[in-house]
């Protein structure tokens, strides 16, 4: 759908309603894709192998190309004890200008002991007057690890775009079980000073976090970590330990370089934590 199309959709009566529920087990040491239920316009390609049996790749695909005002996305995923998946998405998220009515995306992953989940999208783009309502949710059980990142452009910055209409509310929480191990919530006006402001985007255009849960990060792989810096000039990047969680953060212009500075400390922290190299998915190369 081309986006002077979406943007121009009406709330009421076209609004997409979408679910998509996925659960993975481990059979004979592969992790398999046990459950895949979707409602509405929300999917996944088939299960994908490139590394061997023992991580599912899955790209979760959104047909009509973006999140118009109203609709509303719930993606949950359970992974069974000892079970590994990557999931993706082929292209960036468009979140398309609203008159009003919010677009909703909910994200709900749970973990049980051993399992390992990744969950790495491409960007997000916030068009525009957007009025965007996002929830990512994260359980893990003991010896259950998660990464996941986070990557938004406020406005089309190719086309001279900038965001100062529009809302945007985020909420992320990560357990270990009933215990809070990392949190954050943000609620910002487009037309308020956070843009500009030096606790906000600082005049930035991009941002994103990346989130390693469940891991105790020794001190020589988060010296390599902060040894790699994102290679867009005059951006800004840092990473902060806490139990249990590792927080990559950067601010720049260029989602890309967002993106690639991302792949590079998961290709440092995989082996690390988890004893397997680094391997793109192949929707990452189209």
């Amino acid at each position: 759908m081309p986006a002077s199309e979406a943007a121009v959709r009406e709330p009421e009566g076209s609004a997409w309603h979408a679910k998509l529920e996925l659960g993975f087990a481990t059979r004979a040491a592969a992790t398999v894709l046990t459950r895949n239920r979707h409602v509405g316009p929300l999917l996944v390609q088939k299960p994908l192998y490139p590394e061997g049996g023992q991580t599912c790749h899955i790209a979760l695909l959104h047909p009509p190309g973006g999140i118009a005002a109203g609709d509303r996305l719930r993606v949950e995923a359970k992974l069974q004890p000892g079970s590994r998946a990557l999931l993706t998405t082929p292209g960036a998220t468009k979140w398309y200008r609203s008159e009003g009515a919010v677009a909703h995306q909910d994200v709900s992953f749970a973990l049980a002991a051993d399992a390992v989940l990744e969950w790495l999208p491409r960007e997000g783009i916030v068009f525009n007057g957007a009025n965007v309502a996002s929830r990512l949710e994260v359980t893990l059980a003991p010896g259950a690890g998660y990464v996941g990142w986070d990557i938004m452009s406020f406005g089309r910055r190719a086309s001279g775009e900038r965001w100062t209409t529009g809302r945007l509310r985020m909420h992320t929480a990560i357990r270990r079980e009933d215990r809070l191990l990392w949190a954050e919530t943000a609620d910002l006006d487009a037309a308020s000073r956070f843009a500009q402001s030096s606790i906000g985007l600082s005049g930035f255009t991009a941002c994103g976090t990346l989130a390693v849960a469940g891991y105790e990060i020794g001190d020589e792989l988060l010296a390599a970590c902060r040894s790699v810096h994102c290679a867009e000039p005059g951006s800004r990047s840092g990473i902060t330990r806490v139990p249990e969680v590792l927080l990559a953060r950067c601010l720049g212009d260029s989602t890309e370089a967002i993106f690639d500075w991302f792949r590079l400390l998961w290709s440092l922290l995989r082996p690390a934590l988890s004893n397997r190299v680094a391997c793109a998915p192949r929707v990452w190369a189209c």
